[in-house]
């Protein structure tokens, strides 16, 4: 867990997979630590490399600044930045990086900090070498652990990180148009960040950023598309539904990450958050409102422990916005539709699996089946 003030101890790490956060931070610290000791003679050592040859000249380095006195005296601070030769990668297996650190790891134990700081920040660490658990046993370590779309608070942690922002100028944003803003960027820190100054600059002229200004402005990422394909889906919009599937079939062509069975199964997805919705309104935990920061109020009134612990199972592990659109969307279906959309789905994975028919034709003649029917107000 990363310190919100700064670090007292001489020797400090800063690291973690949400390297954004974590490059924030130790720039933070070292600009602290060069203002508290004055003078001109603190150094900055780029340690991204790429061979173990360019690692052991990085460590060449920090010997010879921590090793250099101020030259009119007083304090320095060393920063040994983006080090990547920490994690477990081959470059930080080698024999050379290997040794080189352990010595490093003893001259560190022995090191007179009196007037001289160092500052080291990266993204993969392997906590279980020693030079790790030295820097934590003589120093102090940062960790900013990235946000995952796996983590059930990874969507409050970024609005807080968004608005949190926003108020820093003076600037505030609706409760519905933050959400779509992370619905749309995703556990990215360093793109939220991105896409925060862009709508700021955009609406500059507004009191109040609104989901319009965030709908006009704000990149789509690839779970954004998602998003888009399976809010359409909800809608029961069949031109705009086969629309995000010929965007998200093209996209195919050239990102090797996408396929028809993902697709498949974030429709699947879909569909169990549509029936989710339906059971919770009929238990009378949830009711409809168009107003998103009144449904999160209701969502903390559901009990917990009536609920399956299984994520993929469990709505409250859910993006509360996804949830909230889907709240609204479950009208569109009756629940004996749902339930014949999910067997309709796990016959088209099975004609994926095996038939030799085109893909995108059997997606695309499934979704036309669920969705195109008469649409039942319940």
């Amino acid at each position: 867990m990363a310190s919100a003030g700064f670090p007292t101890a001489p020797l400090v790490l800063v690291a973690g997979e949400d390297d954004f956060a974590a490059r924030q931070r130790a720039r933070e610290i070292f600009h602290k630590w060069s203002a508290d000791l004055g003078g001109m003679d603190h150094e900055i050592i780029d340690a991204a490399v790429t061979n173990g040859g360019d690692a052991l000249k990085a460590l060449s380095k920090l010997r010879e600044a921590l090793q250099t006195l101020p030259f009119f005296g007083g304090g320095k601070a060393v920063w040994l930045r983006d080090c990547s030769f920490l994690g477990d990668d081959r470059t930080a297996s080698s024999q050379a990086v290997t040794e080189n650190l352990a010595s490093l790891t003893q001259e560190l134990k022995a090191f007179d900090w009196k007037n001289v700081r160092l500052l080291i920040s990266a993204a993969k660490v392997d906590k279980r070498k020693s030079f790790y658990k030295a820097i934590e046993k003589i120093g102090a370590v940062e960790n900013f652990a990235g946000w995952s779309i796996e983590d059930k608070d990874w969507v409050d942690q970024a609005e807080m990180f968004a608005r949190g922002k926003m108020r820093q100028l003076k600037k505030e944003i609706s409760d519905e148009a933050l959400s779509e803003l992370v619905a749309n960027v995703g556990p990215n820190p360093r793109q939220l960040d991105n896409e925060v100054e862009k709508v700021m600059l955009f609406a500059a002229d507004h009191e109040e950023i609104s989901i319009e200004d965030v709908r006009e402005i704000v990149t789509r990422n690839k779970q954004a598309r998602a998003f888009a394909f399976g809010d359409a889906f909800g809608e029961r919009d069949l031109p705009r539904v086969l629309r995000c599937l010929d965007e998200e079939l093209w996209e195919m062509k050239t990102d090797k990450d996408k396929s028809e069975i993902g697709l498949l199964y974030g429709l699947i997805t879909k569909v169990r958050v549509l029936i989710f919705s339906k059971e919770l309104l009929e238990a009378g935990w949830l009711k409809l409102t168009p107003n998103f920061a009144a449904f999160k109020t209701q969502l903390e009134r559901v009990p917990v422990d009536a609920l399956p612990e299984d994520k993929k199972f469990n709505p409250l592990s859910m993006n509360p916005y996804v949830l909230f659109k889907a709240l609204a969307q479950a009208k569109n279906y009756s629940q004996s539709e749902l339930v014949r959309a999910m067997q309709l789905l796990l016959d088209c994975n099975q004609k994926l699996i095996s038939s030799r028919l085109d893909n995108a034709l059997i997606l695309q003649q499934t979704i036309v089946e669920i969705v195109g029917r008469p649409a039942v107000a319940r």
